[in-house]
């Protein structure tokens, strides 16, 4: 079983910062791609960004130069550093992987952490 638990959400000011954080643990081979996406009530989920096990990175538009994904592959733990936080983007925050485990490579979900920023 694999599992994928995320901490940090919260509440902060606008133009203030949160670190999300998201550790994969259980029967993994080895984790390809991680990242962070999020969702509005009744909106698709949208990526954020992602980073690659080599450390490539990628990141939506409206959060280039503010956030920053990076990982540590010794603790199976991928991070979001959210700086100049905006009311826009308050909202549930899920963390993926994509994970080689025994039977193939799937991806999983963690549950989702809360993000308000208050304005």
């Amino acid at each position: 079983q694999v599992q994928l638990v995320e901490s940090g959400g919260g509440l902060v000011q606008a133009g203030g910062s949160l670190r999300l954080s998201c550790v994969a643990s259980g029967s993994i081979f080895s984790i390809n791609a991680m990242g962070w996406y999020r969702q509005d009530p009744g909106k698709q989920r949208e990526l954020v960004a992602v980073i690659t096990s080599g450390g490539s990175t990628n990141y939506a538009d409206s959060v280039k130069g503010r956030f920053t994904i990076s990982r540590d592959n010794a603790k199976n733990t991928v991070y979001l550093q959210m700086n100049s936080l905006k009311a826009e983007d308050t909202t549930v925050y899920y963390c993926y992987a994509r994970i080689r485990r025994e039977g193939g490579e799937f991806r999983y979900w963690g549950q989702g952490t809360q993000v308000t920023i208050s304005s």
